[in-house]
């Protein structure tokens, strides 16, 4: 299975989100799924590829050639596929994908998590897709879309679909029903 993550390129203050990240990669690798994510080697994404490496998985990294020449790419993994643009790495991202996991991160984690979003509620993405709620990271954004529904900009049903797990152990238990 190829799973997506989408996650921050920083650490964040709370050091559970480096291991909850380690933790993730290691599933990924020692179940032989593949690992499809942003490419970087900073942050949460770099603790994440190293994860699914060290345990001898597969990991696909797209990143934007403007990244690459930083050097912020990462060099130790399978692949690396380099776009132009970030609308082009996002679109290789969902392509990629099998199921998609968003787990804590910045802007550019809530960018992609809103697009493809958008694209499911639309009928155009039909995979399914997990918060993982580390520590109620997403709590907000939860409350973000319960008050669109409240104040009538997002339909019940689709809010209702969304599924925010609050630990790696539930999310295995959610990929296991669909591998």
């Amino acid at each position: 299975m190829n799973i997506t993550v989408y996650l921050g390129s920083f650490d964040g203050k709370n050091e559970i989100f480096k291991k909850e990240a380690k933790k993730l990669g290691n599933f990924i690798g020692e179940h032989n799924h593949t690992l499809i994510y942003g490419g970087s080697t900073v942050g949460l994404m770099g603790v994440l590829a190293d994860g699914v490496l060290e345990k001898g998985g597969k990991v696909i990294g797209v990143e934007p050639k403007f990244f690459v020449d930083v050097e912020m790419q990462h060099v130790g993994i399978t692949e690396l596929i380099v776009t132009k643009t970030m609308a082009e790495r996002k679109a290789i991202l969902i392509e990629k994908g099998d199921v998609f996991v968003v787990f804590p991160g910045g802007i550019g984690t809530l960018e992609e998590i809103t697009e493809l979003m958008s694209l499911s509620k639309i009928g155009k993405v039909n995979k399914p897709f997990y918060f993982l709620n580390i520590e109620n990271y997403y709590e907000p954004l939860k409350k973000f879309f319960e008050d669109m529904v409240e104040k009538g900009f997002l339909e019940k049903e689709f809010y209702e679909s969304l599924i925010f797990l609050s630990s790696i152990e539930e999310l295995k238990a959610k990929l296991e029903e669909i591998d």
